[in-house]
């Protein structure tokens, strides 16, 4: 599996580069394909970041990272 650093991520936000990534408990996942994540904002979200704490306060479960494809894990480098 790729390892994926945070500012490897942070670059992926849909503005800075194309892609749009998102990392949640330790995995990173691609939400370009996702309709919801256009530009790299999903509601008050931002891409290119570790949504791990920000899930809490949204209106669904986990189970919506089932949908994206995990394309890397991420580390602390």
């Amino acid at each position: 599996m790729k390892e994926i650093t945070k500012a490897q991520l942070s670059l992926r936000n849909g503005q800075d580069k194309p892609e749009v990534w998102i990392a949640y408990h330790g995995w990173v996942y691609d939400a370009t394909p996702s309709r919801l994540w256009r530009n790299g904002k999903h509601y008050e979200h931002w891409a290119g970041q570790d949504l791990s704490e920000e899930l809490k306060d949204a209106p669904h479960t986990e189970r919506v990272f089932e949908r994206l494809k995990i394309i890397g894990k991420l580390v602390n480098n």
